[in-house]
């Protein structure tokens, strides 16, 4: 997988795991490997029922996503909801992930239980999504790369907002936001490769300057749902005026 939004990191890390096989995170979606269920036995399942119903809330009245998705189908990548997101169960420690090699959006049915949450998860993916349209992004082989992507999603999709820091028990004054921004994409990148710590804050810190201060679509960093709607309106404007050039 490309990425994996983590809830938490790895267990244990050994010196020289860079060495191990990688398996690029698969391992937290073991339903990516599966035959696809039936259209009936999806629709029994309460978790999948629960999941799209929340997928679609999102796309629909969403301004982190709306925007994202608009962003996307003006640089040609226009997302479709029956193709390009999944619902499926995964590992306990991640709530949703970008699988490169197909363009699609996994979403942890058993692991997302709230809308906001949904929200959240969608927004971060698909700032990869964005990311993958946009720049030849090497998932698999350059961390820099993933990296770079995973410090633009922690940094852009809300997931560093003073509520869900309080809500995680972290509280911080001056450089805090860039600090939550550092420590998620860390744990992104743990959770989908096998490398050391040290590897993965080195990763990030070479390129944390340039891809912090990368904001497209957003042209700002939305530190909440204002911040997005207003985003949203900036980036329909610009649209407009370049149009007219």
């Amino acid at each position: 997988m490309g990425d994996g939004e983590a809830d938490s990191p790895p267990a244990a890390e050994k010196k020289g795991v860079e060495e191990e096989k990688d398996d690029f995170g698969y391992r937290l979606f073991p339903d990516r490997n599966k035959k696809p269920q039936s259209f009936l036995v999806r629709s029994l399942f309460t978790f999948h029922n629960k999941c799209q119903l929340m997928l679609r809330l999102t796309l629909e009245t969403n301004p982190y996503a709306r925007l994202l998705l608009e962003a996307l189908k003006q640089s040609g990548c226009t997302v479709f909801n029956d193709r390009h997101f999944s619902c499926e169960n995964c590992d306990g420690c991640v709530s949703g992930g970008f699988d490169a090699a197909t363009s699609q959006i996994v979403l942890c049915q058993n692991n997302i239980r709230q809308q906001a949450h949904m929200n959240r998860v969608v927004t971060h993916e698909l700032i990869h999504a964005f990311d993958h349209c946009r720049a030849h992004v090497d998932w698999f082989k350059n961390v820099k790369h993933l990296a770079c992507s995973e410090i633009r999603a922690a940094n852009l999709s809300g997931d560093c907002t003073l509520m869900n820091e309080i809500a995680r028990f972290k509280f911080g004054l001056k450089g805090h936001h860039q600090t939550c921004v550092r420590d998620r994409a860390i744990r992104s990148i743990l959770a989908v490769r096998k490398v050391s710590k040290e590897t993965a804050e080195k990763a990030v810190d070479e390129v944390f300057d340039a891809c912090f201060n990368d904001l497209e679509p957003f042209g700002r960093i939305p530190h909440s749902k204002a911040d997005a709607k207003r985003a949203y309106k900036d980036f329909q404007n610009r649209d407009r005026y370049n149009a007219n050039l």
